[in-house]
């Protein structure tokens, strides 16, 4: 019985440009227990001999398999493509995979704007919308690419192995940016090797940016995830003395021009004492969000969905007390993903371990960029071109006197503020915040918006980003802009 959809269009195209759709068809969640004897031995496949860890969680799916009817895809007026699909012939992704997973080519607007496609179930009514696509008139600068930098494998604490996982990114959870980011200390040298290699294997200039990364973990000192711009970089090692303190992991991703990311900043346990430090020069972004929870701001201030588990949060470990520092870090949505499924994770059904319970949707990043190259995502990450979502895609552009997002500038006298935003589900709030304090508030229950406003400043250096909340509660932050005076 179908439940629902998950749909993925680009987020930015070109009028008359042809472009495809992902789709797949959803129903129950169900298990995929491994099978070491299954008949497919191929790697990677669904039913994987990786689908089970010593922690107990589980590899779980809820692509219908077998499914074999016609979707009815419906646009506004400018909408020029297929009205129908078929999964008649469709074998989802992996020799004997059965599930109802494509990707509809040939589609079209021919007006700029907004605009969203409606995909029907023409028996049961079960419909879904897409992501915003905006349609431009001439080339953009500037496309919207997304992305998930944090997932782990059966090598550490997760399931599945890289390929299963680089796949799953790809071609179920239709991204265009991803990165493994395992324990460093789980892996030895030639594992490494291995992780790196299929990182190049999987990279496809202009179709799919893979990064090698890992996860340096010290709970004394703070979780960091650590990327490479190019085909090589080597681990880093927290039980390694050559690795050991903030000091030496800021200097080995100097010298290799790496970028390191801490996450969930905010918790008891794991999260980050900025008063340790902060190199600006390696330290440009924070994972603001991932299934753990929101590390932005307190509870007791507003935070919907703050970190549970591992004895919660602490005060002073949130990204606005980073901010308060004078860091100047660019906010990114991860997954932080132990689940199999960077992307579309199910963590919160798994049985075992039980505080899974308590997590949250996973995070992804949207990423402002010319081109979907190594090259061109890497500058943009270290520029802070980018901003962190709830696990969906809204179009956010975010400006203070014209400069984008996660840019820093000077500028005397009052500033323009401008915000441009849209989803397939109506905005509940949208919310400006300048040095920490929502300094304007809408709730203007749309789905597109285009805000402009004056500020007068506080009379020293300020940031702001926005804040937006969706009416079922999906979440997107954009990366500040710092102003001095």
């Amino acid at each position: 019985m179908i439940k629902g959809f998950f749909i993925a269009a680009p987020s930015v195209i070109r009028v008359s440009e042809k472009f495809s759709l992902g789709v797949k068809v959803l129903g129950d969640v169900y298990d995929c227990p491994p099978a070491c004897y299954y008949p497919n031995q191929k790697i990677p496949q669904q039913k994987g001999r990786f689908n089970l860890s010593p922690r107990g969680i589980i590899f779980k799916d809820h692509v219908l398999p077998d499914w074999r009817g016609t979707i009815i895809i419906e646009g506004d007026e400018s909408y020029d493509g297929p009205i129908e699909y078929s999964f008649a012939n469709e074998r989802g992704i992996f020799e004997g995979d059965t599930r109802a997973i494509a990707r509809v080519d040939g589609l079209t607007f021919d007006q700029p704007g907004f605009h969203f496609l409606t995909i029907r179930d023409p028996i049961s009514g079960v419909s879904g919308v897409s992501n915003p696509i905006f349609v431009c008139e001439k080339e953009p600068e500037e496309m919207l690419f997304w992305g998930d930098l944090h997932c782990h494998t059966i090598f550490s604490d997760g399931i599945r192995c890289p390929e299963e996982l680089y796949s799953f990114a790809k071609n179920e959870s239709f991204l265009d940016i991803f990165a493994l980011s395992d324990h460093a200390e789980s892996l030895t040298d030639r594992q490494w090797d291995y992780f790196v290699e299929v990182a190049n294997d999987y990279y496809q200039p202009y179709s799919f940016v893979t990064f090698i990364g890992f996860e340096w973990t010290n709970h004394r000192l703070g979780h960091r995830n650590i990327y490479y711009p190019g085909d090589y970089g080597p681990i880093l090692r927290p039980d390694d003395p050559a690795y050991d303190r903030l000091e030496k992991i800021w200097e080995a991703a100097e010298e290799h021009k790496a970028l390191v990311i801490p996450h969930h900043s905010a918790n008891a346990v794991m999260g980050v004492d900025w008063h340790l430090g902060h190199d600006p020069k390696v330290e440009r972004l924070v994972e603001i969000y991932s299934i753990w929870g929101n590390s932005e701001r307190p509870a007791w201030q507003g935070n919907p969905r703050p970190i549970r588990v591992l004895r919660g949060e602490r005060e002073g470990r949130h990204v606005v007390d980073g901010l308060a520092m004078g860091y100047q870090m660019g906010f990114i949505g991860g997954g932080d993903i132990h689940d199999g499924r960077p992307g579309d994770e199910l963590h919160s059904l798994q049985k075992r371990p039980e505080e899974y319970r308590l997590l949250w949707r996973q995070g992804l990043m949207g990423v402002w960029a010319k081109r979907l190259t190594r090259e061109d995502i890497f500058e943009a990450l270290y520029d802070r071109r980018v901003f962190a979502t709830s696990n969906v895609r809204v179009f956010l552009r975010f400006s203070v006197c014209d400069a984008p997002m996660g840019t820093a500038i000077r500028h005397a006298g009052p500033r323009t503020i401008r915000c441009q935003a849209a989803s397939e589900v109506p905005f509940a709030s949208l919310e400006i915040i300048r040095n920490g304090r929502v300094i304007r508030r809408l709730e203007p229950k749309k789905c597109i918006l285009n805000l402009s406003f004056t500020d007068e400043g506080s009379g020293g250096s300020d940031y702001y980003y926005v804040r937006l909340i969706r009416v079922d509660g999906e979440i997107a932050w954009s990366s500040p802009v710092w102003v001095k005076t």
